[in-house]
């Protein structure tokens, strides 16, 4: 895709207009090949991720199919988000596709398969809780230009924002300011759990490796009291406390020590991460070029659960909404 294909395939708006970073679009060096344990399944998956050519974005293949990593085909699910097309679901993506945005893999092919069951779902690994494994993965086999099927590059792109935007449900909201550069600024607000309670945390601005250090390993977490419900459910199966840190409104944190000790908050900055990566089309950038605002954006109660919002405001950035 050469730089003028980048700029015709995408058509601006008067929320946004798309324009240059001056960079041009990237995939992986080499091959990455994990397996692990799911999070709400219980059951065990095994990715494997290619390059890609510029212009493909990311999507993955399950049963051979292929489900772009898309706003257009995220669905509302408890917990965590979904891809679904074509009769498959790809459950849990936002750690994997929030370390491919931050680290600049604009481009790939995700196959993903089922190694303990034939199901018409799948779910990616939780490993342990955070996206880590994927960040080091990527840092490990390196990046490259990414070129087309003729060998053409493709320029970068990313949405800038004309004017103030913003989505809310009830007192959670997410709101994105014109700017410059990438800036994220979380709050969560727990006011019956004491060891979490009302927490901030802001990127300054958000780069790769301001991500990689001081967000990649912040891990999931959640509520002992609700636990049983979730089980209930049919979710977090696969869940432990190898893989999630556990809040007792009582008993504070089951499992300390903490990595940071506003973890829990800048693990909603890297779930939001991933959910605006499905903004992205064509090798694009996935979030915006835009001081984002969240409070609350992913805290709902269960079993509403978290990353609805997040999804809202991707589509009102698409013109979904």
């Amino acid at each position: 895709m050469t730089v003028f294909g980048t700029f015709n395939a995408l058509k601006s708006s008067n929320l946004i207009s798309w324009k240059s970073t001056g960079r041009l679009q990237q995939t992986m060096a080499g091959c990455i090949e994990r397996s692990g344990k799911t999070l709400h399944s219980g059951e065990v998956s095994r990715l494997k991720i290619l390059p890609g050519f510029a212009g493909e974005g990311r999507y993955f293949e399950f049963q051979s199919k292929l489900v772009p990593a898309s706003i257009d085909f995220a669905k509302v699910s408890p917990l965590c988000t979904t891809l679904c097309k074509d009769g498959v679901k790809v459950r849990t993506v936002e750690h994997l596709l929030s370390a491919l945005e931050a680290k600049g893999v604009d481009n790939c092919k995700i196959e993903i398969e089922n190694l303990d069951c034939d199901s018409q779902e799948v779910e990616v690994p939780i490993f342990d809780g955070s996206a880590r494994a994927w960040v080091e993965a990527i840092e490990q086999v390196g990046l490259k230009e990414a070129l087309d099927q003729h060998g053409n590059n493709g320029e970068k792109v990313a949405a800038y924002l004309n004017k103030p935007v913003h989505v809310w449900r009830n007192d959670s909201f997410i709101a994105a300011f014109p700017s410059t550069k990438v800036h994220i600024t979380c709050g969560i607000d727990f006011p019956r759990v004491p060891a979490i309670g009302c927490q901030w945390f802001s990127s300054a601005p958000l780069d790769d490796s301001f991500y990689a250090m001081q967000i990649a390993s912040s891990r999931t977490f959640c509520i002992y009291e609700e636990v049983e419900s979730m089980r209930a459910a049919g979710l977090i199966k696969g869940g432990s406390l190898e893989n999630a840190l556990v809040c007792s409104s009582s008993e504070g944190w089951l499992n300390p020590p903490l990595r940071f000790p506003d973890e829990p908050c800048r693990h909603k900055v890297l779930d939001l991460v991933g959910d605006l990566s499905l903004f992205a089309r064509n090798g694009s950038q996935g979030l915006p070029m835009a001081h984002i605002v969240a409070f609350k954006a992913s805290v709902f109660a269960f079993p509403i659960g978290g990353h609805a919002l997040h999804a809202d405001f991707a589509r009102c950035l698409s013109g979904i909404i």
